[in-house]
């Protein structure tokens, strides 16, 4: 994983600052931060007035160390960055899901090693299954499963927009910029 501040810095830079776009499910919104998370981490101000030091804060804590993206990235760190991203886009449940699945559609039914609880949580055993496919697949693996989780993640994408047409105002920036 790149420096997780120019993670971030990549972040609010393609999310720019506050925004309230009607069709947006997230609501107000500044610096990719909406403001049920700004909230719950107890910012008290107008959405628009959210500091940017406080958005950072914000995505190391709740996007890449909660959910152990920083252990994925001593591993495999250009998969971590894509975690990181799409933890923020939509949930760091839905990407660390988005892992366990497409490890377990690379294990060759089991021989390379056992499949995942969908737990949505990066544990002892995802990071033991994506240490078993790295040895085993060698120095192409890690961009193999990007590809399988970016695969996902599209895909879901997809599906949003299918469900929900309004969120189809989101869809090609989602994939021009979430993508590759």
């Amino acid at each position: 994983m790149q420096n997780i501040d120019e993670l971030i810095d990549e972040v609010i830079e393609r999310e720019g600052g506050y925004v309230n776009h009607p069709a947006d499910r997230g609501g107000p919104t500044n610096w990719g931060i909406t403001e049920a998370v700004a909230r719950r981490q107890g910012y008290v101000g107008e959405m628009r007035a959210l500091p940017r030091s406080d958005a950072a804060a914000i995505y190391k804590r709740l996007y890449c160390f909660k959910p152990r993206f920083d252990v994925i990235a001593n591993h495999a760190p250009a998969l971590a960055a894509e975690l990181f991203d799409t933890g923020i886009n939509m949930g760091t449940g839905t990407a660390a899901a988005f892992l366990q699945r497409a490890l377990n559609a690379l294990n060759r039914e089991g021989r390379d090693y056992t499949d995942l609880a969908i737990d949505r949580q990066i544990g002892p055993a995802t990071i033991a299954a994506l240490q078993a496919f790295l040895c085993k697949r060698g120095a192409g693996g890690e961009a193999v499963l990007l590809k399988a989780v970016e695969a996902l993640q599209g895909a879901h994408y997809i599906n949003i927009a299918e469900a929900r047409p309004s969120q189809e105002a989101f869809v090609y920036g989602w994939l021009a910029n979430r993508i590759g």
